[in-house]
């Protein structure tokens, strides 16, 4: 199975998750920062997956920047999916997460999400990431993978 993920992380967290994210697909895997992804690598894939630090609610800017200049089709026929790293906090929350902005970017540029965004936690506002966010990125990875259209986490734990 060929599965891209591709992310931008300010202080490591959301690198962390993109790895461990990667480590739940088998196969041809390539995890790349969004500043290191070329076209070849998104037609390559069958899966991609795109996640970023939620930032004011949104995407931090090089994510912004990289979805808004892909072309109108580059995620047709691609399985989907988004992910963020936030932090517990309800003020972020009032803003939105990182993920649902991505998700709507790639049906701005042709695709279909096939399993739900994913949040994954950090502690304050720079990290390290909540003991176990690795190891439910690997498993939240294998659901989709394994085809969950829900995106469905073990036990039944949503991931937002």
């Amino acid at each position: 199975m060929k599965a891209l993920v591709i992310y931008d992380s300010q202080y490591g967290s959301t690198e962390k998750i993109a790895k461990a994210i990667g480590a739940g697909f088998t196969g041809d895997v390539k995890v790349l920062k969004v500043g290191d992804v070329k076209p070849e690598d998104i037609a390559w894939s069958k899966f991609v997956i795109v996640g970023s630090p939620t930032q004011g609610g949104k995407p931090t800017a090089a994510m912004r920047d990289f979805l808004a200049k892909l072309p109108e089709d580059v995620f047709t026929g691609k399985r989907l999916a988004a992910f963020d790293t936030r932090a517990k906090s309800f003020i972020v929350k009032l803003f939105g997460w990182a993920a649902d902005k991505i998700e709507v970017a790639f049906k701005g540029k042709g695709g279909n999400p096939t399993a739900k965004p994913a949040g994954f936690f950090v502690v304050g506002t720079k990290g390290p990431l909540v003991d176990g966010e690795e190891a439910r990125a690997t498993d939240w990875a294998q659901a989709i993978a394994a085809g969950s259209p829900t995106g469905k986490l073990p036990g039944n734990i949503e991931a937002n």
